[in-house]
């Protein structure tokens, strides 16, 4: 079976700003470093663009787990639409922590 593909948001994912300060999402930040050891392929990207990106997985110590870091897309270009897309799916940070990587293959079917 293929490794599985996950791209990795940073803001309100692996960080939280709180005024001036930013706090690692501690859970979400294991549980990439397990997902990587599992053999994922992760990409890391932010709307605040690809070296925000970079920066911030640096500061958490989870820069070798990610292939490239990339700025967020405004435009898809696909012929079919995201909501159709076979095995692709989203999963909010605080739902995360809980699963493997054999969690994701299963749901994926």
């Amino acid at each position: 079976m293929k490794p599985l593909i996950f791209y990795v948001d940073v803001e309100g994912t692996l960080i939280n700003s709180i005024g001036n300060k930013t706090v690692a999402i501690e859970d979400v930040v294991k549980h990439i470093q397990e997902l990587f050891e599992h053999g994922a392929i992760l990409y890391c990207w932010s709307s605040a663009g690809a070296d925000f990106a970079q920066q911030t997985a640096i500061a958490l110590n989870l820069e070798k787990c990610f292939q490239a870091f990339l700025p967020k897309p405004n435009i898809l270009i696909d012929d079919v639409s995201i909501d159709s897309w076979r095995r692709l799916m989203q999963v909010h940070p605080s739902k995360c922590v809980t699963k493997t990587l054999y969690d994701y293959e299963d749901s994926l079917g």
